[in-house]
């Protein structure tokens, strides 16, 4: 995965903000600059896109289907009427019938009393769970946002320690730059004196022939 490296430069409290037609021309630079290089999708520091390892040809071919049909089809793997349909005594009772009957009602009694159990150990224990969970979920937030609280903290000490910075260094920067336009000044004036020097020398040796 590439990183991004790139390091800003810009001295925001010294540096002069922009003109507008400065940021026009800035802009103009960047959309030529992006008309050369296409758009990528992905950020640079986004991971490549997830591609599952376990989906075998079966599975492949069962989302297809899945995918295509409409409206999607209900998994039909569990049989829930067994857990609704209350036994009945049949019309015309026979051993097969009154046996799968008997079936239904073990079903329908081991489900029930499941869900007894299951209630029971809720209205005993729910209560506290929940507050219990609550608890916990209070005392993470808490802790979450004391570390917002410290982080957003260190952020203000380190802006306000770079302006300090900053504010310190701008004399000095804007006498470096003052004195670099100087020098770049004095190496211009030199260079057309020297010109100026040379074209007298071929317009003497021009006279001279």
């Amino acid at each position: 995965m590439p990183s991004i490296t790139t390091i800003h430069e810009s001295l925001p409290y010294i540096d002069q903000p922009p003109t507008p037609p400065q940021i026009t021309h800035a802009e103009s630079l960047i959309t030529l600059e992006r008309q050369t290089h296409p758009d990528d999708p992905n950020h640079a520091l986004l991971p490549p896109p997830y591609t599952p390892q376990f989906l075998t040809p079966l599975l492949t071919s069962e989302f297809h289907r899945l995918s295509q049909s409409s409206p999607p089809p209900k998994l039909s793997a569990l049989d829930l009427s067994r857990y609704n349909s209350l036994p009945s005594q049949p019309p015309t009772p026979t051993s097969a019938s009154l046996s799968a009957e008997l079936a239904k009602a073990y079903t329908s009694q081991a489900y029930i009393s499941s869900r007894r159990s299951h209630l029971a150990l809720l209205d005993t224990y729910g209560k506290n769970a929940w507050l219990t969970g609550n608890y916990h979920l209070e005392a993470e937030l808490k802790a979450l946002e004391k570390e917002l609280a410290e982080t957003k903290q260190e952020i203000d000490l380190v802006t306000l320690a770079r302006k300090t910075r900053q504010e310190e260094a701008g004399p000095e920067m804007k006498m470096l730059e003052e004195n670099w336009k100087a020098g770049v000044g004095r190496v211009l004036e030199t260079e057309l004196a020297a010109e100026g020097v040379r074209r007298e020398v071929l317009g003497v040796l021009a006279s001279r022939e």
